[in-house]
């Protein structure tokens, strides 16, 4: 029973394993690379390794089709942004059109301290307040 289950579990990861086997482990392992690389457009924050969806499956074999075209890593990734935008990169550049991704945690954190700060500010005056009402 414990095999079965351990088999039902293990049975997507098998299934995207068997996607695509090269015979050079170069190839291999750069099919690997690329596929945790790249967003599904379809899912919620995955890979087109981890996605199920049809979309990630033709992504798959168009990754497995360019690499054993000969084309370079970069060549490849050129080639999805160009069809789907840099939203299939997990990694985006920084461009103008990205920099708010980029530098929203920072201005989020900034925000936070700042509200952070004026609060501790204002009870330590309301603190001084109290103080000196007291006889």
């Amino acid at each position: 029973m414990r095999m079965l289950l351990l088999l039902l579990v293990m049975l997507p990861f098998a299934a995207h394993a068997a996607d695509q086997q090269f015979d050079d482990a170069a190839e291999q392992a750069r099919y690997e690379a690329l596929i945790n690389e790249l967003r599904c457009l379809v899912c919620q924050n995955q890979t087109i390794a981890d996605s199920n969806a049809d979309l990630a499956r033709d992504l798959r074999g168009k990754v497995a089709e360019q690499i054993a075209a000969g084309r370079s890593d970069e060549e490849i990734i050129a080639f999805l942004t160009e069809r789907y935008g840099d939203f299939v990169l997990y990694r985006p550049p920084m461009q103008a059109n990205t920099w708010l991704l980029w530098a929203g945690p920072f201005l989020l954190l900034g925000v936070g301290l700042l509200v952070l700060a004026f609060t501790v500010r204002k009870r330590a005056r309301l603190a001084d307040l109290d103080e000196e009402d007291q006889p």
